[in-house]
């Protein structure tokens, strides 16, 4: 018998934020694995970052060679070190550039793209995606955060006060991640209420194995219908 209509459940509409030298078209590429797992749950939207990063050597680019090749247009969400336009997840500073344009970005993503049911965020976007979060003004109902850490710009600390955010969560990372190690990702665990965890055995990158699909359907279905 051919299901009614009524009982096949709409797709959810998801935000995708590329991590640190990414752009929308590498992140999808990235995410093809992912997108054929949840092809039936999910409509993925992709938007870049509005900072374009110069294609000089940095610290994240050494650390992810042994992951991937520099990224044509390569663009960032901030730069930790404003002098040289750089990013590096530990480093420690006062200030940052950046920032304040990415959230306007995103805002501008959802009045003209929305609306949406949740967001996900890749590295240095997952942790953008938090940020968003803190601010409780986008309305999404939940977040997919993978690598994620906490800013280590004093001037982002007011996103890491307060209760704790009621969005439900899941958080993704590998035991073997050496771009943003695993201690970083837990770190960011109690700025969340009951978050949900999904840890793999790799490193930095978005995993989408048969053995990771339960646990992404069972926290997506929670939302459908």
């Amino acid at each position: 018998m051919a299901m009614s209509a009524s009982t096949i459940a709409t797709p959810l509409r998801i935000l995708c934020i590329h991590g640190y030298r990414q752009n929308s078209d590498s992140f999808r590429d990235k995410t093809g694995a992912l997108r054929k797992l949840l092809k039936k749950q999910v409509e993925w939207v992709y938007m870049n970052a509005p900072h374009s990063v110069s294609q000089r050597m940095d610290v994240v680019q050494e650390q992810e060679q042994k992951e991937s090749k520099a990224e044509e247009d390569s663009r960032g969400w901030w730069f930790s070190d404003v002098q040289a336009r750089s990013f590096d997840a530990g480093e420690v500073c006062k200030a940052s550039l950046g920032l304040e344009e990415s959230l306007e970005a995103v805002k501008k993503a959802v009045q003209e793209l929305g609306p949406f049911d949740g967001i996900l965020g890749f590295s240095q976007g997952a942790a953008l995606v938090a940020m968003v979060c803190a601010l409780q003004d986008f309305k999404f109902r939940f977040a997919i955060l993978v690598a994620g850490f906490k800013s280590m710009c004093s001037e982002h600390e007011r996103f890491y006060t307060g209760a704790a955010l009621t969005i439900p969560s899941l958080h993704v990372f590998g035991e073997k991640d050496g771009v943003i190690p695993d201690k970083l990702s837990r770190e960011l665990l109690s700025r969340f209420e009951n978050p949900q965890v999904l840890t793999h055995p790799g490193g930095h990158f978005v995993p989408a194995t048969s053995a990771h699909r339960q646990t992404y359907q069972e926290f997506l279905k929670r939302f459908q219908g």
